[in-house]
């Protein structure tokens, strides 16, 4: 059976080094690859790349058997990225953040103010971004994933500067995604479970 979304014999150098070396995964709804390693092992770069912002010494990634290069755009349109950095705006509050993200992809079809609810962000909603705890600030960037209806979820330390709860939240959402047909690959320097099938690859 063709994956729906497959990379194959992927490589990347940064400067003289080799940050990996002809990796290879097949995803299919309901999956999650889970990217390992310790912090500067290329787990980003790997997740650049899958999104087409990083170019590949080699390899090919594919979505529904298309080589991105031939359909970049497919492939972009049904992803969704939370990063790192969570790239808010600072001086607006959480609803503008989430509304001016809105206008930039497709909105899945469920309420705004139950994901925030969800999420535990209802009760934040005037504040500048800018005052919120760190730990809030990622809960924000995940409530953008919930309210895209992108199918692939690329997230990088999603339950960086989260506490336990928070991390539980964090793996909560992401076993409904893929519940619902949906797929994530997450990069993690620290063991990522969900009660779902799991491929994993080791970065050094």
């Amino acid at each position: 059976m063709t994956a729906k979304l497959s990379g194959d014999h992927l490589t990347l150098f940064r400067g003289d080094r080799c940050l990996f070396k002809g990796l290879r995964f097949a995803l299919n709804p309901g999956e999650l690859l889970l990217l390992e390693g310790p912090n500067g092992s290329g787990k980003t770069s790997l997740l650049r790349a899958i999104a087409g912002l990083l170019e590949l010494e080699s390899g090919t990634v594919r979505w529904n058997d298309i080589p991105m290069h031939r359909d970049r755009l497919a492939l972009q349109n049904a992803m969704v990225w939370m990063s790192h950095k969570v790239g808010l705006k600072g001086d607006l509050t959480l609803v503008e953040n989430l509304r001016y993200e809105a206008a930039l992809r497709p909105q899945a079809e469920v309420e705004f103010a139950s994901v925030l609810k969800k999420l535990g962000l209802n009760r934040l909603t005037r504040l500048p971004v800018r005052s919120l705890s760190a730990g809030q600030q990622r809960r924000v960037a995940l409530a953008r994933l919930l309210l895209s209806s992108a199918m692939v979820w690329l997230m990088d330390e999603p339950t960086a500067n989260l506490d336990s709860e928070g991390r539980k939240l964090v793996a909560a959402v992401v076993q409904g995604h893929l519940a619902n047909g949906g797929m994530a690959i997450i990069a993690a320097h620290q063991d990522f479970e969900v009660d779902m099938p799991v491929q994993r690859i080791s970065l050094q």
